[in-house]
């Protein structure tokens, strides 16, 4: 019988494309004068994990780059 629940967040394509991340990422960065402490630090990480699936889902071609 086939699942009813979702598939992991990890097999569903990202929300954003990659280039969309990668410019917030250099925002973030920028904004922070190159140095990631605390709370900005957490927001890159955030961001960095997120261009990591969105890179990968374009690459297998699951989503359409920006």
């Amino acid at each position: 019988m086939p699942s009813t629940h979702p598939p992991p967040s990890s097999v569903r394509p990202p929300a954003r494309p990659a280039a969309v991340v990668n410019e917030e990422i250099r925002d973030l960065v920028a904004r922070a004068g190159g140095w990631l402490y605390g709370e900005t630090r957490q927001q890159y990480e955030v961001l960095r994990d997120e261009w990591t699936v969105a890179v990968a889902a374009e690459r297998d071609g699951l989503v359409e780059a920006a």
